[in-house]
């Protein structure tokens, strides 16, 4: 294989060469594929990581130019070693970035309280036709719901430096390269 191609698909995924001559030859030399491949493959490690205990981690702050806008974003890993690593730095002041610029409410969809979930379902089911079908009306109400999260919810964000990809799948990409658990712990966004 080329070391040109995998060098270019090292740069574009952050995975590891063995990951990346493995994805590629599976790919059948397929570029697009080779890096399908290896997001899932980050996904799937991220899943499997997300157990693991976190004491370690970083709190990283942006200021907006102009000074009337901010954000603060504590985010945890597994040991000192990744926390004082560069990529990780980079992580943690991208997302105080995307807290600052996108202004999300909660880290996660998993974290939004019930009762606005179910104030949201209330003004969706308001707006869809009565004569539809109950099983079309729950489509268009969880299409709605994902919709809302993308919205207010900052690991469900697309990632402002780059919107091809969410700020969730930005660290579940994290977690693959450095090989540590990663979580956004808590985030505040300031604003005059």
């Amino acid at each position: 294989m080329e070391t040109k191609i995998i060098q270019q698909l090292r740069e574009t995924t952050g995975a590891g060469i063995l990951d990346c001559q493995k994805a590629l030859k599976e790919s059948k030399g397929d570029f697009d594929i080779a890096i399908e491949i290896l997001r899932k493959k980050g996904q799937k490690m991220a899943q499997a990581k997300g157990s693991r205990a976190t004491h370690e981690g970083i709190i990283d702050t942006y200021i907006h130019s102009n000074q009337k806008m901010g954000a603060m974003v504590a985010v945890v890993c597994e040991t000192d070693f990744v926390a004082r690593n560069q990529e990780f730095k980079e992580l943690v002041h991208d997302l105080s970035m995307q807290v600052a610029a996108a202004n999300p409410m909660w880290v996660s969809s998993q974290d939004v309280p019930q009762n606005v979930i179910e104030k949201e379902r209330e003004v969706y089911l308001e707006s869809i036709d009565k004569h539809k079908d109950q099983k079309v009306k729950e489509k268009i109400i969880q299409g709605k719901l994902q919709k809302f999260y993308t919205e207010v919810c900052l690991l469900n964000q697309p990632f402002i430096k780059d919107d091809s990809i969410t700020t969730g799948e930005l660290v579940e990409k994290k977690i693959a390269t450095l090989g540590e658990n990663i979580q956004v712990k808590q985030f505040v966004r300031f604003s005059l």
